[in-house]
């Protein structure tokens, strides 16, 4: 399973909403909530795409949890 720390980086940032966020990064709302309550994964496009508006490498985000 793809997990994410979207909701740590979204407080880190200082972005009190999810749509707030979701606007940074080019989303729809109901789009970032399902990737940061982990409900579902993005594409490898959306993730690095994610990636490079955070500034941050994709693996800072995003990881493999094999448990």
């Amino acid at each position: 399973m793809v997990k994410n720390r979207l909701r740590e980086i979204r407080h880190e940032l200082m972005v009190d909403k999810q749509i707030d966020m979701a606007r940074l990064l080019g989303l729809r709302q109901e789009q970032y909530n399902i990737y940061e309550l982990q409900r579902a994964q993005p594409s490898l496009e959306i993730a690095l795409r994610i990636a490079k508006k955070l500034n941050r490498p994709v693996e800072e985000i995003f990881w493999i949890d094999d448990d």
